[in-house]
């Protein structure tokens, strides 16, 4: 027996896409080129954006692009402070084997960190739903759905 099955055919119990999702979704595709494709010019688009249209968005794609470009500035501002304290410590004459350890296993974790955080962001705006990036993010404005219960 074979079974058939049409691809086209779109259900009438599909929700529309909340509003501000393709924005939610390209502010989180830039943040993950910030991280592995376009390190600054990502970046520098992610600030135009929020610079231009960032009163003007709906709630999702508001909170997403706030989520993004917190997590962005946070990023800089760790790797900005770890470079400078590499330049000190070669400076002062510390160039021990285990320094060089350190500071490769710090960045390989701190940047797969925020690269998982940029696919879980992704995946949410995929979704519709809020995420806050823990620890770096900002806090979700109020009406954003945020349901991270599994149905």
């Amino acid at each position: 027996m074979q079974h058939s099955v049409d691809y086209n055919n779109t259900e009438k119990s599909q929700k529309p896409a909340p509003p501000g999702q393709g924005f939610a979704i390209m502010v989180e595709s830039l943040y993950i080129a910030n991280l592995l494709i376009l390190p600054v010019i990502s970046f520098i688009i992610l600030v135009y954006l929020f610079l231009q249209k960032h009163g003007e968005l709906p709630t999702l794609a508001k909170s997403h692009l706030e989520q993004t470009i917190s997590a962005g500035l946070w990023i800089a501002l760790m790797f900005l402070l770890g470079g400078v304290t590499i330049m000190i410590m070669r400076l002062n004459g510390i160039e021990d084997i285990t320094l060089w350890l350190i500071v490769i296993i710090t960045f390989t974790l701190l940047h797969a960190t925020m690269v998982l955080f940029g696919i879980v962001g992704l995946s949410k705006a995929l979704s519709g739903k809020c995420w806050p990036y823990p620890l770096v993010g900002k806090s979700i404005p109020y009406g954003c759905n945020c349901d991270n219960t599994s149905n």
